[in-house]
């Protein structure tokens, strides 16, 4: 199973950037998908979370009207979009998938594979 991330990237305050993650050897198919983000010295936090089967979300406060995930049924694809991003957005952004039933989770021990993360950087 592999999860790859697009690579991220850096943008102004206020600025969007779209993350990708692709799945290799893995069906996203009525799959629970969570996106994260880590910066030093802090823990791993849930920032969205995407039920491939009917495409219910859910979002940390934080981002809620900000970042929406959406997903590619074809291209086995799930989607970050970042819009309006402040200056505590940056941070490594993690993929992660889930073949448990727990619904749409923001906890890491939800998910059962990961990416390998990618950096978003936010300049003011």
């Amino acid at each position: 199973v592999q999860l790859m991330e697009t690579v991220g990237g850096s943008v102004q305050t206020g600025g969007s950037l779209r993350l990708a993650c692709a799945a290799s050897g893995y069906s996203i198919s009525n799959k629970y998908m969570g996106w994260f983000r880590q910066s030093p010295g802090k823990e791993r936090e849930g920032v969205a979370s995407i039920y491939t089967g009917n495409s219910g979300t859910s979002y940390h406060n934080s981002v809620k009207g900000r970042f929406t995930t959406s997903q590619d049924r074809a291209e086995k694809t799930v989607y970050l979009q970042m819009d309006s991003l402040k200056p505590e957005d940056p941070a490594m952004y993690f993929c992660a998938a889930s073949d448990k039933k727990y619904g749409l989770s923001l906890e890491s021990s939800a998910y059962d594979y990961w990416g390998q993360g990618t950096q978003v950087t936010v300049s003011s």
